[in-house]
């Protein structure tokens, strides 16, 4: 399920083996209710035990560089104008796109969707090594908080991610998501108007 401004992405040491993927849940309505091959469980990745039957293996093998990424479906959000750009479903409308491109296993699209400050704190490769454990991802983000400060806005979220170990474990990631965009401050670059991702930071839960 996404919290302050400034808040610091940290990752959990991950120590991630290839793995098997299992076919993923489609569809943008769980994103905001949220759901909660053998190989060990990731250092630092502490695992629960599912209380159903794990999801038989399928023939589809993804690397920890680049998950399944084939692309499809485009998870770019549509475009928004005006108010609702630049208020919460302006935020929301980038970060539900995110949050669908991590349970379609199209981690390089989430990814891109992230703004310089993210992308600076943690590179596509280790963005793809944190998810690429799990099978049958659910991301929640219910609710944010909006805030203003140096001529910027600010939307935190809490978020939680779910999944499946390939021994059939579960495993959670939990923590907030930092949204940003530049209010009408002349000089402003388009980007820096358009509300992206400032910051990330999920631990094993």
């Amino acid at each position: 399920m996404i919290r302050k401004s400034h808040a610091v992405l940290v990752l959990g040491a991950l120590s991630i083996v290839s793995c098997q993927q299992g076919a993923n849940q489609q569809g943008e309505g769980k994103l905001d209710a949220g759901t909660a091959a053998e190989v060990p469980a990731p250092a630092g990745y502490p695992a629960r035990q599912s209380s159903t039957p794990a999801p038989a293996p399928t023939t589809v093998v993804a690397s920890p560089d680049t998950g399944e990424n084939d692309g499809s479906p485009d998870i770019t959000p549509a475009a928004l104008s005006g108010d609702a750009a630049k208020g919460v479903k302006g935020a929301r409308n980038l970060l539900l796109a995110w949050a669908r491109g991590i349970e379609l296993r199209e981690f390089d699209q989430a990814w891109s969707l992230m703004g310089d400050a993210a992308k600076a704190k943690i590179s596509r490769q280790a963005f793809n090594a944190m998810f690429a454990p799990l099978r049958d991802i659910s991301v929640a983000v219910p609710g944010g908080t909006l805030e203003g400060a140096a001529g910027s806005s600010y939307y935190t979220v809490p978020a939680t991610v779910t999944g499946t170990l390939a021994g059939g474990s579960g495993a959670t990631l939990r923590g907030e998501v930092i949204l940003r965009r530049v209010n009408d401050v002349p000089g402003a670059t388009p980007e820096q108007l358009r509300w992206h991702i400032e910051s990330i930071d999920l631990r094993p839960a």
